[in-house]
């Protein structure tokens, strides 16, 4: 088995909340023939503040796909490492203590990985393996889980580092007026996680026992970038908020195959790219509106911060403290391919089983 132990998460000084985001919308788009659609829209998304790495005014400027580039570098070198060591303090653990490191992020582009930095600039053994996953989108919060999962079974008794950096901020094109890109232009902040993976049996956490991964044919281009000069556009479906109804039975098709009903668990921790796909959850699962309560609220307070949301909702479980020993959930995250990560878990405290 293997424990995830509870994530640590910050996100940037610099606050955009919903009237200023309509405010802009309406300023910049004024004479865009679907305004007031566009408006309703974001209004829709549950979203009330945002955090972004730079304040408004430069975010809204385009400098040039190397220059927000560099400043993606930047930040994350900045950033990321207060976020790691404060998850090695919930678990515990030290950097030498760590075998693998999980980095994922769709909003920036690095090579050698944040993976190679992380151990040189933070004293992690020269040895420790290195998983950058960078196209995988909002669905790479639960694919950094599931992949440190299977590490930590097939080596019992070594540790994971999973890291998730998003900068979404950074993908802002002013030059892209679809319903879409409007839409996903007032959806997504930014934000950093990192949790720890502890291979064996002790720790407190959640006891990681089944992970799958499923992707919904024939919808690659329903979630996905176009790559151009100017850097990554993202470009997003109108079919995309139904995509529940095809998942849901995917994740009790999981749960069924542990012995378990999708319908009485304890805790669900999902990533939450709008407010229709969580009330579909409700619907296909099921479940009260209420067990989706911390994934609402990351999406409410931070925004879609992508890869990191599933690691933030989780962090939320923690951080109520309502969870008894035993308690059985599910993480589950979701994104391009249509592509799901999901794992299913049991609720530990003080090592024992």
């Amino acid at each position: 088995m293997a424990v995830l132990c509870r994530p640590a998460v910050a996100v940037p000084e610099h606050v955009v909340t919903l009237d200023e985001t309509l405010e802009l919308a309406s300023r910049i788009h004024a004479d865009h023939p679907h305004l007031p659609l566009v408006l309703r829209l974001i209004e829709h998304t549950g979203v009330c503040e945002r955090h972004i790495i730079r304040p408004m005014a430069e975010t809204l400027e385009h400098p040039g796909f190397e220059t927000r580039n560099r400043l993606y570098e930047e930040h994350a070198k900045k950033r990321v490492p207060d976020v790691i060591r404060q998850a090695l303090t919930n678990a515990e653990l030290e950097t030498t203590d760590i075998d693998l490191i999980v980095y994922v992020s769709c909003t920036g582009f690095m090579m050698p990985s944040m993976t190679a930095w992380l151990i040189n600039a933070m004293d992690f053994k020269p040895v420790t393996r290195q998983l950058p996953i960078a196209q995988m989108g909002c669905a790479a919060g639960g694919a950094a889980i599931n992949r440190a999962h299977d590490f930590c079974m097939a080596y019992p008794d070594k540790n994971a580092l999973i890291v998730a950096c998003e900068f979404c901020s950074l993908c802002y094109q002013p030059t892209d007026v679809g319903i879409g890109q409007l839409l996903s232009d007032g959806l997504f902040g930014d934000g950093i996680a990192a949790a720890v993976i502890k291979g064996g049996e002790t720790g407190s956490g959640i006891r990681l026992e089944r992970n799958g991964s499923h992707l919904v044919p024939g919808t690659e281009d329903w979630i996905s970038y176009a790559i151009k000069a100017t850097g990554f556009h993202f470009q997003l479906d109108k079919r995309v908020p139904g995509t529940m109804e095809q998942l849901a039975p995917v994740l009790r098709e999981l749960m069924e195959g542990h012995g378990w009903d999708a319908s009485g668990l304890d805790f669900y921790i999902v990533h939450a790219g709008g407010p229709r796909l969580l009330d579909d959850l409700v619907k296909f699962l099921d479940v009260p509106p209420e067990v989706f309560r911390h994934s609402k609220a990351t999406l409410t307070e931070y925004g879609n911060i992508a890869s990191a949301l599933v690691l933030d909702a989780l962090d939320r479980l923690f951080e109520e403290g309502s969870m008894k020993h035993s308690a059985r959930g599910i993480i589950a995250g979701f994104g391009p391919g249509i592509t799901a990560e999901m794992t299913i878990g049991t609720w530990q405290e003080n090592g024992h089983r």
